[in-house]
């Protein structure tokens, strides 16, 4: 299996922690000059010191941006693709604070869908004419499972993660031709601080303890624990690989088989 990706390059957002984190990991494991993005230097700085190298010309970066700043974004981005083309994006950021749907303010649709839709569509625009010359691409976005199976509790997430999914297959249709793959990766309760906070707001919501709310996640799912980051981070090297070149348009839950639907 070809899962090499030596001397290509990767924009990871959202990689200060978290699955970006773990995603950045994998993809220099497998060879790839990773280039890590989010809004915090400091974070990003130990991010890249400790990034595995394992070939000698491997060089890894960072990118200091906030995805709802669409101008700083592309500034900066531009900047690096004066030296090089970036062959691998992967389209992560943290989701929309909990909440019904109902009762969110216009704002905080309008502040996800700059987050999440507009940053992912300004970075395509920005990657996708160096990846058609090369002839080779892969894009990947880090959703939810809610593109499926709404969350409760998770209005705006749940809406702006399915218009995510549905420009992601629509985008693979465009750009399929030109050997680039659009895919979505879905993870399920995985342990990050995103799912910390769910766990603050269910326990300041019901006035259970925590314990208690997690036994009761745990069992909608039939492996039995959470995911760790590095669990969802591999599905993302592997959509990103070479070896995942006939793989395009879909959506790939890593939920431990959550989900109820096929």
């Amino acid at each position: 299996m070809d899962l090499d990706l030596s001397h290509l390059h990767a924009l990871v957002c959202g990689a200060s922690e978290g699955i970006g984190r773990a995603a950045a990991h994998e993809l220099a494991l497998l060879g790839a000059d990773v280039t890590v993005l989010a809004r915090r230097k400091d974070k990003l700085d130990e991010v890249v010191a400790q990034l595995p190298r394992v070939h000698a010309d491997q060089q890894h970066a960072a990118l200091v941006a906030d995805l709802a700043d669409a101008a700083g974004l592309r500034a900066q981005v531009e900047a690096s693709l004066a030296t090089h083309a970036f062959q691998i994006l992967i389209n992560n950021s943290g989701g929309p604070p909990a909440g019904r749907a109902i009762a969110a303010e216009a704002s905080a649709y309008l502040d996800a869908f700059q987050r999440h839709l507009l940053a992912n569509q300004l970075l395509a625009q920005l990657l996708a004419p160096g990846m058609r010359a090369g002839g080779w691409g892969r894009i990947v976005n880090v959703i939810s499972t809610s593109v499926k199976e709404p969350i409760a509790n998770l209005g705006v997430s749940n809406t702006i993660r399915g218009a995510v999914a549905s420009w992601a297959k629509t985008l693979s249709r465009e750009l399929g031709g030109d050997g680039i793959t659009v895919n979505n990766v879905l993870p399920g309760y995985t342990r990050t601080a995103r799912l910390q906070q769910i766990l603050a707001d269910r326990t300041a919501a019901t006035g259970k303890d925590e314990a208690s709310i997690s036994a009761a996640m745990l069992a909608s799912v039939p492996a039995a624990r959470f995911a760790d980051a590095s669990e969802v981070a591999a599905a993302i090297a592997f959509l990103a690989s070479p070896a995942a070149g006939y793989i395009n348009g879909v959506s790939l839950a890593v939920d431990g088989g959550r989900m109820q639907s096929i």
